[in-house]
């Protein structure tokens, strides 16, 4: 009987195992279609390699029409508002990835997110807009997508977006 259960447990161990490491998996489950990286909107790339690290470019809300999620959270957007900007921040963020790694499952890590939300000089909950972009990462990594972050307020972003985050990731070698 203890054989049974021990293995009914690694079994079930391996297997969310397995699944927690497929974030392209992960990606399916969850109906999320990623398109092409959008353009750098000057003169930059959108993402750097130095050894086993990328440095992505920051990013806003880009919606799959190709506009942004726009506006000041705490003035014409609410938390939840800006929660789904950095969510939608965070699968822009995703196409680059993957399109810089070929996939998903080559990230060992999220390593640094660095948030900033457009917002009035009295909104003061700047990290529960982030978490739009931070619980997506884990809800694709798992522990991989546990990372340090700073999450700031600014009095204006490129175009008016409601969000921008870069990103740094550490790649599988």
């Amino acid at each position: 009987m203890k054989k049974i259960i021990i293995s009914i447990v690694a079994v079930g161990l391996l297997s969310s195992f397995s699944f927690a490491q497929d974030a392209e998996a992960r990606l399916k489950e969850k109906g999320i279609v990623l398109t092409p990286p959008s353009k750098p909107v000057a003169n930059y790339v959108n993402a750097v390699r130095v050894g086993n690290l990328l440095f992505l470019a920051g990013k806003g809300p880009g919606k799959p029409d190709g506009n942004y999620i726009t506006g000041k959270v705490g003035k014409d957007l609410t938390i939840e508002q800006g929660y789904e900007a950095a969510r939608l921040t965070a699968i822009s963020h995703l196409s680059v990835i993957k399109a810089e790694l070929g996939s998903l499952n080559k990230v060992k890590r999220i390593v640094k997110v660095l948030g900033m939300v457009n917002c009035t000089e009295k909104f003061l909950d700047q990290p529960k807009v982030i978490n739009g972009y931070s619980d997506l990462m884990v809800e694709i990594f798992g522990e991989k997508g546990k990372h340090a972050r700073s999450a700031v307020g600014m009095y204006a972003l490129p175009m008016n977006i409601a969000v921008e985050v870069e990103v740094i990731v550490e790649v599988e070698e």
